[in-house]
């Protein structure tokens, strides 16, 4: 049973998530300005956009952490999992994520934030 209520914990999977989501902007970013792309500047001004708004939000959550005592770091990795080390207020958990989820969470955020910033 976790002690860390639903909100905390949404905020600590960010934490998680959104450096990831950063991660695949800035390879996507170095592949676009490799490719043979004749129009590169629409898809670099997007990604870029995408990346400060998620940076902005990576801060908040970071400034909410420090400002609430919740620390996460990864405790070790395998082919399907990854564990995660909670420190809530000075709570430890541990808790194990299943990797194929956490592409998809990825891979959701990423959609989300293309297309809300896309329109």
């Amino acid at each position: 049973m976790t002690r860390i209520p639903e909100e905390d914990r949404d905020i600590i999977e960010k934490a998680i998530y959104l450096p990831m989501v950063l991660t695949i902007l800035n390879r996507d970013l170095t592949v676009i300005h490799k490719s043979p792309f004749k129009l590169k500047d629409p898809y670099v001004n997007l990604i870029e956009k995408t990346m400060k708004t998620i940076q902005n939000e990576l801060s908040q959550v970071k400034q909410y952490m420090k400002k609430n005592n919740l620390k996460v770091f990864e405790l070790k990795r395998d082919e399907a999992f990854t564990m995660y080390t909670f420190l809530y207020k000075g709570y430890e958990e541990h808790h194990n994520y299943f990797n194929p989820r956490i592409r998809n969470k990825v891979q959701e955020l990423l959609e989300f934030y293309l297309t809300h910033l896309g329109i």
